[in-house]
């Protein structure tokens, strides 16, 4: 069983920063691929940023690169990202996800993923 808890959601003027977490129980941690969705109401939940098991790959959708950094501490078993230049449209619930079979990539796929933390509200204001 995997247990994923996020943190860090807020409400930020447009141009800020947020720094989210997903602390992590369990011993497959270090071996999952870790990604971050977002969704809003009545939108299907959209990919944001993914990493691979041990941090050496990474991937982000086109909306949020150059701004959003997704990182993982496997020591702390927990998952982070950091939000730049924060947008009105990023307002979402954020989630993050884990993916215990990534065969060593970093899925942008929601199906790929097979546990999820319940989920942080960022609220961007312009």
């Amino acid at each position: 069983q995997v247990q994923l808890v996020e943190s860090g959601g807020g409400l930020v003027q447009a141009g800020g920063s947020l720094r989210l977490s997903c602390a992590t129980s369990g011993r497959t941690f270090s071996s999952a691929a870790m990604g971050w969705f977002r969704q809003v109401p009545g939108k299907e939940r959209e990919f944001v940023a993914a990493i691979t098991w041990n941090g050496g790959g990474s991937r982000y959708a086109d909306s949020v690169k150059g701004r959003f950094a997704i990182s993982r501490d496997n020591v702390k078993n927990t998952l982070y990202l950091q939000m730049n230049g924060l947008k009105p449209e990023d307002t979402a619930v954020y989630y993050c996800a884990a993916d215990l079979h990534p065969w060593g990539g970093a899925s942008g796929q929601v199906n790929e993923y097979e546990y999820w933390g319940q989920g942080t509200q960022v609220t961007v204001s312009s």
